[in-house]
């Protein structure tokens, strides 16, 4: 199959403005979206249950009339996985083992110090009481979703996780069944769409109210998430998938081809990006890409994806693809180069590094630990990975002794009073010792 993929040099005039036309992606729902998002929202909000029911019925083509049946019991999530193949659970049963252990280093604990005048001061660590997780449904299968989004909230002591998962025709997959069941789902619920999101975050007499909501979803969730951020927190707004690879030439052709291919068969929209400062390289990559695409399963979509979004980029140097790198601030960025430790101290905006030659992007979607939900569209310049510190949340702590309140007064008082805020001022002058 002959693939066209646009290809740049660095060196080119225009370069830049190019690449970010490349870069470009507006995720915005369309009018049409808002104004449908926002009534199934609100009709969710002031009806609950016969709500969720109504548009249940109408968008996944089902016959629910009962709320009662839009729940899946932990006993028939156990169920679910003895359907499964006992290869797949053992591969599922890992992954999430390996998830949990990476998780459990960015545990925070609270602190505290205290000062000479007795003053203690500190911050005080706590997990979210409750938590929703979107997990895509239908025939296709996700479970790795429902690792990566349940584990870090497991790990930060969660209370309640709930997950939602749509069931198009009344199709069930056991498989993300029997990944919720090994993540330790404690309630799950067949809804999904924007009206699983507005009661998450509304909650009804069926689904609890949840603090916060997390998980990927089409165009009618991201809108719906985006409505409702502010009454729950939400993870992030996600854009389509995407991979930048730089490579110093040296990798085999086939390898990089695929993991471009690994991106690119997500959907039409999905981005794969490779860096080289060897043209002959780049060359010997497309021929790769164009025999090994005949053998995808999901050709058409990797076509479209690749010359929708795709890109070459030659390069005068590794320094330079390093630049660049940064300017795309990539979801994924493998660094398949001869010491990938020495070059990763000049990438600052990145998802998620995957550092030589034998470490493709694949192995993190499912089972070397870090966690798959990542920021994407440039997001990485200023946004991090799904983990445990977004299912915490921290108090600080401020425990004045007399004399230290009789200080801290000294400096706020001014200040107070500056900003024209008597009552504060008083407030603190208050707390001062007498001969202060």
């Amino acid at each position: 199959m002959n693939l066209t993929i646009r290809q740049f040099s660095s060196s080119a005039e225009g370069f830049y403005a190019d690449l970010e036309t490349l870069l470009a992606w507006d995720s915005v729902s369309d009018a049409g979206i808002q104004k449908s998002v926002a009534d199934i929202v609100e009709q969710v909000r002031l009806r609950g249950d016969e709500a969720v029911i109504e548009f249940t019925n109408r968008f996944d083509r089902r016959d629910v009339t009962s709320s009662s049946e839009l729940e899946i019991s932990r006993e028939e999530l156990a169920l679910a996985k003895k359907r499964v193949s006992p290869e797949l659970v053992a591969s599922l049963e890992a992954a999430a083992k390996r998830v949990h252990q990476y998780h459990e280093r960015q545990k925070q604990p609270s602190w505290q110090y205290q000062e000479e005048n007795g003053t203690v001061l500190g911050q005080k660590v706590t997990s979210l009481d409750r938590v929703g997780v979107y997990v895509p449904g239908g025939k296709a299968a996700y479970p790795s979703s429902v690792l990566m989004n349940v584990m870090p909230a497991k790990v930060a002591g969660v209370s309640e996780i709930i997950m939602v998962v749509p069931t198009p025709d009344g199709f069930v997959n056991d498989v993300v069944l029997a990944a919720a069941f090994i993540a330790g789902v404690d309630r799950v619920f067949t809804i999904g769409g924007a009206q699983a999101v507005a009661a998450l975050a509304y909650g009804t007499q069926t689904v609890p109210k949840v603090d916060k909501i997390v998980g990927p979803g089409n165009i009618y969730v991201a809108t719906a998430k985006k409505m409702v951020f502010g009454i729950v927190g939400i993870d992030m707004i996600a854009g389509p998938s995407e991979i930048l690879v730089v490579c110093d030439g040296k990798t085999d052709p086939d390898w990089i081809a695929m993991d471009l291919f690994s991106q690119a068969e997500h959907d039409e929209d999905a981005q794969s990006i490779l860096i080289s400062p060897d043209l002959a390289f780049l060359d010997s990559v497309k021929e790769s890409m164009e025999r090994l695409v005949e053998t995808q399963s999901r050709q058409a979509i990797i076509k479209a994806s690749l010359e929708g979004r795709g890109a070459f980029i030659h390069v005068k140097d590794m320094d330079e693809a390093m630049d660049i790198a940064n300017l795309v601030a990539a979801e994924h960025l493998e660094l398949s180069m001869d010491e990938p430790e020495k070059w990763v101290e000049k990438i600052r905006h990145a998802g998620a590094i995957f550092m030589g030659r034998h470490t493709p992007e694949a192995l993190g979607d499912y089972c070397a630990g870090p966690n798959h939900v990542l920021p994407t569209s440039g997001t990485a310049r200023f946004s991090s990975p799904l983990g445990v510190y977004d299912f915490q949340k921290r108090s600080s702590l401020i425990y004045c002794s007399d004399v230290g309140a009789s200080e801290l007064a000294k400096i706020a008082s001014p200040i107070a009073r500056a900003e024209s805020l008597e009552a504060h001022a008083m407030s603190a002058e208050y707390r001062m010792l007498k001969g202060d």
